[in-house]
């Protein structure tokens, strides 16, 4: 009798670990679950955004890759033109400050 009181009453206490185990929050579970719906936004966010993005057509690829190459060009020749007015100054400057070489 006695060996059975003392199996219920560990039964018991068991149970209730058990119980208040299960009934606790567990602060890395709702951690994880509140990554997972950041994550979820965040790429139902992407999928939105990735259907707005819409194909360049031929005739608009040529007419932008124009515009840059002609940039480049404009770009490099305004530089070419202040490097040399700088070369030519500065050997000038040179020329008076130090002598012929």
């Amino acid at each position: 009798m006695a060996k059975t009181a003392l199996a219920e009453q560990s039964k018991e206490s068991k149970s209730k670990d058990l119980e208040t185990v299960e009934n606790k929050p567990n602060p890395l579970m709702g951690q994880v679950q509140g990554r997972y719906q950041e994550a979820r936004g965040f790429l139902t966010d992407v999928r939105a955004e990735m259907r707005k993005v819409v194909t360049p057509s031929r005739k608009e690829v040529q007419a932008t890759t124009t515009v840059v190459l002609a940039t480049v060009f404009i770009f490099a020749f305004y530089f070419w033109v202040v490097d040399s007015i700088f070369t030519y100054g500065l050997a000038a400057l040179m020329a008076k400050l130090v002598g012929p070489q």
